[in-house]
């Protein structure tokens, strides 16, 4: 989807002034390139909603932007490309890896950190904790692996993994520490909680993905398990950690970083959106509230932002940069 800002001429100069007052922040800048802006689109709601919050706001200075959905690991070589050009949302304990390295062959640049604090990690709703006593360390989970058994993985427990784009080692975990769990990815993010909802309604055991900040932990009480605590070692050092000749026998980072990411030749290009990619921060909640419309209001992911930004005017305003006046 494209969408641009084109000012026509008004045929009254009376409707001049009216329309320039109101437009004023959006026609402040010039954008140094008249090509679109290409924002990625993933397959989650908290990030279409503040790619879209993002664009409306680029918008707002000057700017033309184009939304382009993309699979979440073959974004990175994508954006290193210049085929796309910002993404907002680039999550620690899943993206860690692609990301960084398309920073270190300077095909990408790292634009900051938002506020929030993230954790991906397996979880499970309160009430199962009845059901496996011991919860949530990761060990008493493999005890009672079989109360999580359907009949593709019996005896084996199953876990709800996602989407195969959302990629972790959980493959590698489960062998490296010896679990007695099968791996099944969800195909979208629609369908956790979609078993989560039944699942919790049946009060049946359920460990899945799950990640903060999320409209999830709104809506149900749940804890996620603790693994052995995250070492980057875990991740390439098999003599390091609980097996001596397996990597990945930990979880994931508990305070993981949400940075933004833009193609390498962005600021260059656009100058001023730069710096307000640069300056935008969103916080754990604000996220939260984010994905709560799209996902629990059942708001499209344009309507969401909309009003998220009717809403945290204070927030945003701070964002836009000097070169917009």
């Amino acid at each position: 989807m494209r969408t641009s800002i084109r000012l026509k001429a008004p045929k009254l100069a009376a409707i001049v002034g009216g329309i320039a007052l109101s437009v004023s922040m959006a026609t402040a800048a010039v954008p140094e390139s008249e090509g679109p802006i290409k924002i990625v689109l993933n397959n989650w709601p908290s990030q279409q909603v503040l790619a879209h919050v993002s664009g409306e706001l680029l918008k707002k200075i000057g700017y033309d932007v184009e939304y382009d959905p993309a699979d979440a690991q073959l974004q990175y070589p994508a954006i290193g490309n210049g085929d796309l050009h910002f993404q907002v949302e680039v999550w620690e304990g899943t993206m860690k890896v692609p990301f960084e390295q398309q920073v270190a062959r300077e095909r990408m640049i790292d634009a900051g950190a938002h506020e929030a604090v993230t954790r991906e990690e397996w979880w499970y709703p309160d009430y199962v904790e009845e059901l496996c006593p011991g919860l949530p360390d990761w060990k008493a989970l493999n005890e009672c692996a079989q109360e999580f058994a359907t009949s593709e993985t019996a005896p084996m427990g199953r876990y709800l993994a996602g989407p195969v784009d959302w990629e972790r080692p959980d493959r590698e975990r489960v062998e490296a520490l010896g679990m007695k769990f099968e791996i099944a990815n969800a195909p979208q993010a629609l369908t956790l909680w979609a078993e989560l909802e039944g699942a919790s309604r049946r009060k049946e055991p359920i460990v899945l993905f799950n990640w903060t900040p999320n409209w999830v932990e709104a809506k149900y009480a749940g804890r996620f398990v603790e693994f052995p605590a995250y070492h980057a070692d875990c991740e390439n050092d098999a003599s390091w950690g609980v097996n001596p000749n397996l990597t990945y026998d930990c979880g994931n980072p508990e305070s993981g970083w949400l940075k933004k990411g833009v193609w390498a030749g962005f600021p260059e290009t656009w100058p001023c959106a730069f710096e307000l990619i640069k300056n935008i921060s969103f916080t754990n909640a604000q996220i939260a509230a984010a994905a709560a419309y799209a996902e629990v209001e059942e708001m499209s992911p344009e309507e969401a932002a909309r009003r998220w930004i009717e809403e945290n005017k204070e927030a945003w305003e701070k964002w836009i940069p000097a070169c917009a006046g």
